[in-house]
């Protein structure tokens, strides 16, 4: 590979020479997230809480085998430290697979020494759509923008929406949400009358908010990341009057979980399409919630928790596939096509392009028992793919 060292590539051919020379007392898994820093509440806490969910459901072994995740703390885009943390944790650490990975940018800049060092990575995130296809030994579990975004747009077309206006954060997936919606409303007969990218950067989201109401759309489109800005973005969305001008609110994981009780009632009414909510009702999602209540009682279940616990499942499915021994092609195999029942609802790892199939879920944010504010889940599409890898998203 161009952009590795030789010392790194023998250091790598080494460690894995070495591995396999071994019988398999432990087999780790570096886990790299936000687990410091403004998304440590919407990500790297939830990684943790997902990855010691599934642990305390279905053991510490896999396949008979002892399994231990190792944390590394990676707390924003920064491609340069991303690398150099799998670097370690394959190296220093003897890692046989790594999960994880909140940014695109990170699990991009981690594609190349993945592929060279044929460890398998389950992304608990990153959702860009091209994202999945840097590296043979990649696999998702959380989603991709244009699988959530699309059913969005056709749900928009159905209510009788005519005018949207896009905003969306300036970044990758941004650009994958704001791309899937347009052709997905525009094929239906529906117009995009403006479309806004904001800086990553932006905390004052006024200026942007007051443009969509000037425009006066019948409805926003909106995607921002987990965290901070979207609480602040849900805010300005009322205090700015759009809510009282009628212009309704449609995203995806705007009104995720860790954010909304603070977000109050300013997020009341907002329309998401999602793959989950902590109020899915199906005995997985009970169990899961009962165990992790068990060993977390303050924890928020949200769409990161299930991603994690999700991929947690198809870790254990690798390692037992493989008797726990360094084998990066025989233990993606072995979960290419596996189907189950999550907490979310049936998925499925696709056969061809490792990336999740799954339902997605139009929600509405309501009071539900005691006053508590919850995503509603009120239609359903079912076997979502990843729209951007079947030609009707940007590749």
């Amino acid at each position: 590979m161009k952009y590795l060292g030789n010392r790194w590539m023998l250091a790598i051919a080494g460690t894995l020479c070495c591995a396999s020379a071994y019988a398999v007392d432990t087999v780790k898994v570096g886990v790299v997230g936000p687990f410091s820093g403004p998304f440590a509440g919407a990500f790297g806490t939830p990684f943790r809480q997902g990855v010691e969910a599934y642990v305390a459901m279905n053991g510490t072994t896999a396949g008979g085998i002892p399994v231990e995740f190792i944390y590394r703390d990676l707390p924003s885009p920064d491609p340069q430290k991303a690398k150099s943390i799998a670097q370690d944790l394959v190296v220093k650490d003897k890692v046989q697979y790594l999960a994880g990975f909140v940014f695109t940018p990170n699990a991009m800049a981690a594609a190349p020494l993945i592929q060279s060092a044929k460890v398998p990575l389950v992304i608990f995130n990153a959702s860009t759509s091209m994202v999945v296809s840097k590296s043979d030994f990649f696999v998702r579990t959380s989603n991709t923008l244009p699988q959530v975004t699309v059913p969005v747009a056709k749900y928009a077309l159905e209510k009788g929406i005519k005018t949207v206006v896009t905003v969306v954060s300036d970044y990758g997936p941004g650009l994958d949400a704001e791309a899937s919606f347009k052709s997905a409303f525009e094929a239906g007969g529906g117009k995009i009358v403006e479309a806004i990218r904001m800086p990553m950067a932006a905390t004052d989201f006024g200026p942007f908010l007051q443009k969509v109401r000037a425009t006066a759309p019948e409805a926003m489109f909106a995607f921002l990341p987990f965290g901070p800005p979207t609480y602040s973005f849900v805010k300005a969305y009322h205090d700015n009057g759009l809510k009282a001008a009628n212009i309704r609110f449609l995203g995806t994981a705007e009104t995720q979980e860790s954010d909304l009780q603070a977000q109050g009632d300013a997020a009341i009414g907002i329309e998401t399409g999602y793959h989950y909510s902590s109020a899915h009702n199906s005995p997985e999602n009970k169990a899961f919630l009962a165990s992790l209540a068990k060993i977390h009682p303050t924890a928020v279940a949200n769409p990161a928790t299930v991603a994690a616990f999700d991929g947690t499942h198809v870790l254990y499915k690798m390692i037992a596939a493989t008797d726990g021994k360094p084998d990066g092609a025989k233990a993606v195999a072995s979960v290419q096509g596996m189907s189950w029942n999550s907490p979310r609802g049936p998925i499925k790892i696709d056969e061809k392009t490792r990336d999740i199939i799954q339902n997605v879920y139009m929600r509405i944010v309501e009071k539900g028992p005691g006053g508590k504010l919850i995503n509603k889940e009120f239609k359903t599409f079912e076997a979502q793919p990843d729209y951007g890898r079947q030609g009707t998203g940007p590749k």
